[in-house]
């Protein structure tokens, strides 16, 4: 029986998940460039160059893999890059040319990379694609958010003494729970034609079968109602099914804007918990014996 006053909950829910790394993840920008910086040094020679066409075409033809590089240059990742111009239309394909080498001439001039190699406007392209690497890694912090969340909970749940992989499990879809814990998940799956896929599973009091989502949302937006309504479904329907509860982690401000449809959810699912309830040990509630006995009273 939920005895937890939901506006008092909602006051709980933090305005930022950001962690030392939350911000730029200079290993893996750091990785990024690991990988090119034999190709951006052979370029390198370019700059400044006098006659930078020539040279450009010399080094494609010896080193044929620099071309790889050119995309993120433009701070791209994707190796195609489309091109509309007055008289044509080009996809360059920098993995394999797709056009003469005359073309990526013309690319490298009009896209002003040539521009900003031969007047010597940067020193080194190593530290020019560094740069730009942590530029583009600033745009990944909305996904860390929900990652970081997954984080934050996966440690709840070893505090609270379960093992990967023995009594808890990572993003295990319905057909891997039934097959591994011997239920009948028809009724959240649409009699098998929806293969949803939970953040975690563990074991907890009594054998029982926790299936988790992960979120957070530090701003507000349509995604949040959809969730939360989304959640209900899953919630109602999830309580015909014996020895098995959904649980759903979630925080954020973001919330505060969409807490009408929270509320809703919140008022018919129990285990629905934020960061402020894992500290509290809401993770041990549901693992221990005595403890899940005492709070389901």
């Amino acid at each position: 029986m939920k005895t937890r006053d939901f506006v008092q909950w909602l006051s709980t829910m933090k305005s930022s998940v950001s962690t030392w790394t939350y911000y730029t993840d200079f290993k893996k920008v750091y990785g990024n460039v690991d990988k090119i910086k034999i190709e951006l040094n052979i370029l390198n020679s370019l700059i400044a160059s006098k006659n930078i066409e020539e040279d450009f075409v010399a080094i494609v033809k010896e080193y044929p893999n620099v071309l790889k590089t050119i995309p993120i240059l433009l701070a791209k990742r994707e190796l195609e890059i489309q091109i509309e111009d007055v008289d044509a239309s080009y996809l360059f394909d920098f993995n394999k040319m797709s056009y003469s080498i005359d073309q990526y001439v013309l690319f490298m001039r009009n896209s002003g990379l040539f521009d900003l190699l031969e007047n010597h406007i940067i020193n080194n392209l190593v530290d020019y694609v560094l740069g730009i690497e942590v530029g583009l890694d600033s745009n990944a912090r909305k996904n860390r958010s929900g990652h970081i969340m997954e984080d934050l909970v996966e440690s709840y749940l070893v505090k609270a003494g379960l093992k990967k992989n023995v009594t808890y499990f990572k993003e295990m879809c319905i057909s891997e729970v039934e097959r591994k814990f011997h239920l009948d998940l028809s009724n959240i799956s649409n009699k098998g034609k929806t293969e949803k896929r939970f953040d975690f599973v563990f074991i907890g009091a009594f054998g029982d079968i926790y299936a988790c989502e992960c979120n957070f949302y530090s701003s507000s937006g349509s995604k949040l109602n959809e969730t939360a309504r989304s959640y209900k479904t899953l919630a109602l329907e999830a309580k015909s099914i014996n020895k098995f509860h959904f649980v759903w982690f979630t925080d954020g401000i973001g919330w505060n804007d969409a807490k009408n449809n929270l509320k809703e959810t919140f008022d018919i699912l129990d285990n629905i918990y934020n960061l402020n309830d894992l500290n509290s040990g809401a993770i041990d509630d549901l693992v221990d014996n005595a403890r899940y006995l005492k709070h389901s009273l």
